[in-house]
């Protein structure tokens, strides 16, 4: 009996059908590509490309993502190949996650600053000077508040 990395069983050339192994260089790929079970099952034939296979079906799936205000944001993500499942494609279609991304960003950008800038270390270290520097970024933010 031949071996085969998919299972099932062996059929004996006499039969009408066989089984062949799929080749080494090739990936067998099954999955749901749409959010709702069918009402009735379709065999779909002739897509010979992932590309046929996400016009066909159009997968998609809408998303309920939170704030940090506990407010919460209904997004729908499109799949149109499978560089969209990947974390820049799913951060592409969604504004959430683009303004997520901008504030990661600019969180890393503090750091990076928080750690390199030695003024602003020694600014940092000294009671007075810290609390010179926070009424200098509350009145900015004030300033900013007041300017929209």
């Amino acid at each position: 009996m031949a071996i085969y990395d998919i299972g099932g069983s062996e059929v004996k050339g006499d039969a009408s059908e066989a089984m062949s192994e799929l080749p080494q260089n090739r990936t067998l790929m099954v999955e749901k590509l749409t959010k709702d079970p069918p009402i009735k099952p379709e065999v779909v034939e002739g897509l010979k490309s992932v590309e046929e296979v996400f016009e066909h079906f159009s997968p998609s799936v809408e998303m309920e993502f939170h704030d940090s205000e506990g407010g919460s944001r209904k997004e729908t993500l499109h799949f149109k190949n499978l560089g969209n499942f990947g974390i820049k494609g799913i951060t592409n279609q969604s504004e959430f996650l683009k303004n997520l991304t901008a504030q990661k960003e600019q969180n890393h950008k503090i750091i990076k600053q928080l750690k390199t800038n030695k003024l602003l270390q020694k600014a940092l270290e000294k009671e007075d000077y810290k609390a010179a520097l926070l009424n200098a970024i509350n009145a900015l933010i004030k300033e900013l508040k007041d300017n929209k």
